[in-house]
């Protein structure tokens, strides 16, 4: 079911959760271990991650990001130990939450946790039937300025489900073709940044798809990682502004981003990697992009 208001409510409209400073959701570890195998990542690691260790290197980025953003919290629940990697479970612009449709039973649980809390914090919802797989911010994402989204589907993801998501926003969405599975959601290839920049994987797309990415993003604004730099998760970003948060990456993908005027913090996530998310994938934004963007490095409030 999809949850609508009519267009001529303005009074409805005018009452959705409006933040003036970037504002996350992120959902801590409590249950986080890999105790399945539905994404190459996973393959080899089953209950692998260090539950002590996973929960430092979250709450590092968690405080990372209180210094410049508004953090709130979901709280975990026992039998969803994926329920860490928010980001995937929406996609959230102007107080309209996307719901995700996993594809995978294992994380269906995760939905009506988050929706409840979307509900809650006054998000009008927007449903994706059962048979339409979606996964959030893991296969759609928005432009820097907000205006169009870009969709992923290949594995995982259902092509027909790019039409209705970018639906709840009425603006155009650009479909992308993933042919390489490791890279099964868009946040691991595919990174929108601050300043009309790119940072992306270009093999993990079909030809067509790197058209479509080379014609919106100039040489100039493309930030192209090598196959290694990809595998570490080196575009599983979290961008406010000029600000970049990631998994630590040994090779000059901090430095090359730095030339282009961006403050980088590289942190250890590699427990999270294990079950196939790092930084991005373990906050969900709620603050639209303007906002997300036109923030500043001195600190903000932070609201539990």
């Amino acid at each position: 079911m999809i949850t609508t208001l009519p267009a001529s409510s303005s009074l409805g409209l005018a009452s959705l959760p409006h933040f003036n400073r970037p504002t996350y959701l992120m959902c801590p570890p409590e249950w986080y271990d890999v105790d399945y195998v539905i994404n190459p990542w996973m393959a080899g690691n089953l209950h692998q991650p260090s539950r002590d260790t996973a929960f430092m290197q979250w709450k590092s980025l968690y405080q990372e990001l209180q210094r410049i953003a508004d953090v709130r919290v979901l709280h975990a629940r026992e039998g969803s130990p994926d329920m860490v990697f928010v980001a995937h479970a929406a996609l959230v612009q102007h107080g309209i939450a996307a719901i995700s449709s996993f594809t995978h039973p294992q994380r269906q649980t995760e939905e009506r946790h988050l929706r409840q809390w979307l509900e809650d914090a006054g998000f009008l919802l927007w449903a994706t039937p059962r048979e339409t797989c979606f996964e959030g911010e893991g296969d759609a994402l928005f432009d820097a300025n907000g205006g169009h989204l870009w969709a992923a589907h290949g594995v995982r993801t259902c092509k027909i489900s790019h039409r209705h998501v970018a639906d709840a926003w009425h603006m155009p969405v650009t479909s992308l073709h993933l042919v390489d599975p490791r890279f099964y959601h868009l946040d691991l290839c595919f990174a929108p940044l601050s300043g009309g920049y790119l940072l992306y994987f270009p093999e993990a797309f079909d030809a067509a798809s790197r058209g479509k990415i080379e014609a919106k993003y100039g040489a100039d604004k493309r930030v192209m990682l090598s196959e290694s730099e990809a595998i570490q998760f080196g575009c599983n970003v979290i961008n406010i502004g000029r600000d970049i948060f990631m998994g630590a990456v040994r090779t000059d993908l901090a430095k090359r981003l730095k030339e282009r005027g961006f403050e980088v913090t590289e942190l250890e996530l590699s427990e999270f990697q294990r079950g196939g998310g790092s930084a991005k994938a373990l906050a969900l934004r709620l603050s639209d992009m303007d906002v997300t963007h036109r923030a500043g490095r001195p600190g903000l409030a932070t609201h539990l």
